[in-house]
């Protein structure tokens, strides 16, 4: 089976054929950064990673964009509100993104531009829509003439007649459904010059400037929230279909993360911020409870779905842990089990995929249990491939920097060394041994708990 994927254009599940044989080019809106990220937020960045990762199993070469709009009504307003210049507001919200990714395991953007670093190509763009009569200026401001491109509203299935921008009224607006390309500039705020006026970008714009200065007027592969499908990602393919661009050639889009069935955000205030869930989980488990339901399923947050999904990440941990104690270091390059495959290559049905995992965990378990070990190491091994495809391989993490203050590698490596004393003074029924030991590691700040599957340790900060 090949990569199928939604592709919401079509409405319809559509073969994935790159563009450029061997190349696979995403672009997916990121950030727009006016606070703090909390998990609705980087689910996209998730998801998309997960794609990024899957791509590059069978492409030579995964491009993917991910932008930063460090310039908007909203940023400009938090900032004012908090006296601060905009540009160090966005830049510190910036940094709280990247480190959140950074933080969850996604790999590091081919690019990620800011709209402010791409004014030029906007304007650009900007004068070859005027040029063909798809945009117009008015008083400083330039809008696009919705009724100048039959196509629109296909993408989302909204009707011409009945669009709602969602923009206040302004005057020289030939049409209400028009929408804002340039924003005339207003008194303390930033701009730049352009053709008809100094000003700002409007939010649309940036992204079709962006995504075919780094990928080129035609490419493979458009993604973000479900919430971004209009006005956004239909604005977005209007201005660039007029200008003669091909753009997306798929539409890829996610679900959102809710709390009491509405979607997390700011203005609702019900938003469960990265820095404070990373206090109760790691990293690798707030992750796995992430990327395991289908992307374009809503996730209706919750302690209990995070710590179920906590018990299930530590199961597969506490089994390639067994292994390693048993066999020795157990390598990463394992055979795909064919349900795992086809469960991704079925528009990236991550729910298959972790069961797969977790078949492959009992097998090993049970081989472990009969002491074969060459049939455990094989099983942890295609369990070491498969979690690496999905960003959670337990004995990847365990190798990562934590905090910034050097590797967890070295202390994984002592807390398996007392871990293999404690198992042996168990079995010579020295249990006052054990537990001494088991108190000086929690004295270090590490917690042991006793599973069915062997002993599992983690740090108490994480």
């Amino acid at each position: 089976m090949t990569l199928h994927l939604y592709d919401t254009a079509s409405r319809s599940m559509r073969e994935f054929v790159p563009q450029v044989s061997g190349t696979a080019s995403i672009y997916v809106c990121g950030a727009t950064v006016q606070g703090v990220p909390h998990i609705g937020h980087v689910r996209s960045g998730l998801n998309f990673d997960v794609l990024r990762r899957w791509l590059a199993r069978t492409h030579d070469d995964v491009r993917l964009v991910r932008n930063v709009t460090d310039i908007d009504d909203k940023i400009l307003a938090k900032a004012a509100d908090h006296g601060r210049p905009w540009w160090e507001w966005a830049y510190q919200h910036e940094r709280a993104f990247e480190d959140a990714y950074a933080a969850l395991g996604c790999l590091p953007p081919s690019y990620a531009p800011r709209a402010t670093g791409h004014v030029t190509q906007m304007v650009e763009l900007m004068q070859r829509l005027v040029d063909l009569g798809h945009a117009y200026a008015a008083q400083g401001d330039v809008y696009f003439s919705v009724a100048s491109f039959p196509e629109y509203g296909a993408l989302s299935g909204q009707k011409p007649d009945e669009v709602h921008q969602g923009e206040s009224a302004a005057q020289g607006k030939r049409d209400p459904r028009d929408f804002t390309l340039w924003k005339a500039a207003k008194p303390g705020e930033p701009a730049w010059p352009t053709p008809w006026g100094p000003g700002r970008p409007g939010w649309h714009l940036e992204c079709s400037a962006m995504a075919t200065a780094y990928l080129g007027g035609t490419f493979d592969i458009h993604g973000g929230g479900i919430d971004l499908i209009f006005p956004h990602h239909e604005n977005e393919l209007a201005q660039s279909r007029a200008a003669g661009d091909g753009f997306a050639r798929y539409w890829l889009h996610n679900a959102w993360v809710t709390l009491s069935g509405e979607k997390m955000s700011k203005s609702l205030g019900n938003t469960v911020a990265i820095p404070v869930l990373l206090e109760r989980v790691r990293a690798p488990e707030l992750r796995y409870y992430l990327v395991g339901p289908h992307y374009r399923s809503t996730i209706e947050f919750s302690q209990e779905a995070l710590d179920e999904s906590v018990s299930a990440y530590r199961r597969v941990e506490s089994f390639l842990r067994r292994v390693v104690e048993r066999t020795g270091a157990v390598g990463d390059a394992g055979e795909l089990p064919a349900a795992f495959s086809a469960a991704l290559d079925d528009d990236l049905g991550t729910p298959g995929a972790l069961a797969a995992i977790h078949r492959r965990v009992r097998e090993g378990n049970t081989a472990l249990e009969a002491a074969d070990d060459l049939g455990a190491r094989a099983a942890a091994e295609s369990v070491r491939a498969m979690t690496g495809v999905l960003g959670v391989d337990p004995l990847r993490w365990a190798q990562e920097p934590a905090d910034g203050a050097g590797g967890r590698k070295a202390l994984a490596a002592l807390v398996e060394r007392v871990l293999e004393e404690r198992v042996k003074a168990r079995k010579d029924r020295d249990f006052a041994r054990a537990d001494a030991l088991r108190d000086h590691l929690l004295l270090a700040g590490i917690a042991v708990e006793d599973t069915p599957d062997g002993p599992l340790w983690t740090l108490k900060d994480d």
